[in-house]
């Protein structure tokens, strides 16, 4: 029997990429996940010479994204990725949670092979459909020579999936890396390397395996004006197993969060400091004494202390 033919795989989630609105002058009141990863493909004329199988694993708003969700990626890129024949995977994904589904995948597989996550801004009925285009440059890097790791490609650039940050609610360039920028620029279907393919080593998909319900509850918290402490101690009892706490500026705190932290620490929480700012990092420990998840976004940092839960056992049921 032949072995099958080397082809890059599709995976659909959803998301405005697969979105439809009424009229094409409408970019706010569409409908997301409606299309299918076949729909998404006889879009884009030049995709009918790429050796492509489609799969669609789940049809949602990213907003809606589950832990679910990613334990299915997970099992599907782990089985997929281990096959000779498949030699890269191209995944659609909305755009509200891209940054947190990115650098999870990165951070549990770090795969040889690129996986690299596509969204789009516009719905694909819109005047504006950044979809095709987006899809196609991520077809054109999941192509590339060398291209490893979790990768997204957006805009005509290329992130590492655990760099990646949403900057922009609206507009179309709405991702970025920093500080480091992006690793790549897509340039009429050539991808121009600015930076190293990823090299790391995942901490394997094994680690997704544990039935949902046993999974960690961990959540985040943001420090502001007038910072009632009755959110932290309302998590403490319904028995959540981590917090990350996004401070202001330079990872402070308000005084009140600060002593409801020590209150989470001492009934056993697990907690991490990052900062509510859009770019930049946490520089030093800051004045509480928890980890500090110096780059990373809120939502990298909730991701980042739930797999660090993960790994350790689960604690037993009150």
């Amino acid at each position: 029997m032949a072995n099958p033919s080397p082809h890059l795989l599709l995976v659909a989630t959803g998301g405005t990429i697969a979105g439809r609105a009424s009229s094409a002058q409408d970019n706010l009141g569409y409908r997301a996940a409606e299309l299918s990863a076949q729909d998404l493909v006889a879009a884009v004329p030049a995709l009918a010479s790429v050796p492509l199988r489609c799969l669609q694993l789940a049809q949602l708003d990213s907003k809606d994204m589950s832990h679910a969700v990613w334990q299915g990626l997970v099992r599907c890129l782990a089985a997929e990725l281990a096959r000779p024949d498949v030699s890269g995977v191209v995944i659609t994904h909305g755009t509200d949670t891209l940054e947190e589904t990115a650098f999870f995948l990165q951070r549990v597989l770090a795969p040889e092979k690129p996986v690299v996550l596509t969204a789009a801004m516009r719905p694909a009925t819109s005047l504006q459909a950044d979809g095709p285009q987006n899809l196609l440059d991520a077809v054109c890097v999941a192509q590339a020579a060398g291209a490893r790791g979790v990768l997204v490609a957006f805009g005509g650039q290329v992130h590492a999936g655990d760099e990646l940050r949403k900057v922009d609610a609206y507009r179309l360039q709405a991702f970025d890396s920093e500080p480091a920028g992006p690793l790549a620029l897509v340039e009429e279907g050539r991808v121009l390397a600015l930076r190293p393919w990823p090299q790391a080593t995942g901490l394997g998909a094994a680690l997704c395996e544990r039935p949902l319900a046993d999974w960690p509850r961990v959540g985040w918290i943001t420090s502001h004006a007038g910072f009632d402490a009755a959110l932290v101690d309302a998590a403490v009892a319904a028995g959540f197993d981590g917090l990350v706490l996004a401070g202001t500026g330079n990872g402070s705190l308000h005084a009140d969060l600060e002593a409801a932290a020590v209150r989470a620490l001492q009934a056993g929480l697990q907690l991490r400091l990052s900062t509510r700012c859009g770019s930049g990092r946490v520089v030093g420990p800051g004045g509480l004494v928890v980890p500090v998840s110096a780059t990373h976004s809120p939502a990298q940092a909730r991701v980042a202390l739930l797999l660090d839960l993960l790994a350790q056992p689960a604690r037993p049921q009150a």
